[in-house]
This record gives C-alpha cells, structure tokens and sequence, in this order.
C-alpha cells in the first residue's frame, strides 16, 4: 500500500464532494449535502478559502479527507484549527490512513504555532471514538454544541 497525504487544490472539488457525500451517508444524512462540487471549487479558488482540506490516497486513489478551518481561543490567546470533516472510505479503515490525516493536520499546527487542535464526533459513532481516545483525545464533556438552524438565524439577524 502506497498512502500519500497532500493539500487539496481547486481541481480535487469531484473528489472532496463525493468524500462529503460518503460522509453524509455514514452520517446516516445523505440528503443534507447542498455544497456542489462547483462551489467548493470557487471556495478552493477564493483569495482566501473558508477552509483547507488534505487529501489521503492510497495507491493514487482517494483514501479519505480532513477538511478544517482556523479558530480562536480568547484564553489561550492564539489561533487553532477545528477539524469539520475526517472521513476514511470503508476499504481504508483499519490502516492507518485516519491516523495519518490526523497526524498531518496536527503537524500543520504544530507548524504553525496554533493551541489547539478539535473536532467532534457522533456520540453513537464509538469506533471512532475508540480511534480518538487511543490517540490521547480527550472528551469535552462539559460542552454543548449549538447550532441555529436557517429560519431561527433569519429570524434573529431580523431583530
């Protein structure tokens, strides 16, 4: 097995959006992916993407994805990046291809100065976070993540 780790670039959108997709299905949401692969491309593109993404493939076919973003933390005082999509296809699980998404993700960090390094996982998804914990992630459990779906945002960015 030959797995390689690299940046995405505007041309990969087919592939990063048939990965989200893959992703929307484990996620047992297939209907919920908007994003086309047009739009990824343009973000790709933009002067200053909304996000990064690094690509595994193993033996020169996509493996899997870690798509990510930079963050904040206010006490820490320095930036950090929160991982929106990890996703290994099912043939690649098992070989290391996760660990080496994540460990690559964390060297750009690492590189780049930046705190922290977070993501969240389905609370029924204990594969996964078996995989996580064995890395030495740790649970914030006293967190609770909100969302503000479309017509509650509308509502309130109405006053």
């Amino acid at each position: 097995m030959s797995l390689a780790i690299r940046s995405a670039t505007p041309a990969d959108a087919p592939v990063i959006h048939g990965l989200i997709r893959a992703l929307a299905e484990f996620e047992r949401e297939p209907n919920a992916v908007e994003v086309t692969p047009a739009r990824l491309r343009e973000q790709l593109a933009a002067p200053h993407p909304p996000f990064e993404c690094v690509l595994a493939e193993v033996d020169g076919e996509a493996a899997g994805m870690a798509l990510f973003f930079p963050t904040y933390s206010t006490w820490r005082g320095a930036p950090g990046l929160h991982i929106e999509d990890l996703i290994v296809l099912e043939p690649h699980r098992r070989r290391g291809v996760g660990r080496a998404l994540l460990g690559h993700v964390a060297r750009l960090a690492a590189e780049r100065g930046y705190a922290r390094l977070e993501w969240a996982v389905l609370d029924w998804n204990t594969p996964a976070i078996r995989f996580y914990e064995q890395l030495g992630a740790e649970p914030l459990a006293e967190w609770t993540t909100y969302r503000l779906p479309d017509a509650a945002r509308r509502r309130l960015a109405a006053g």
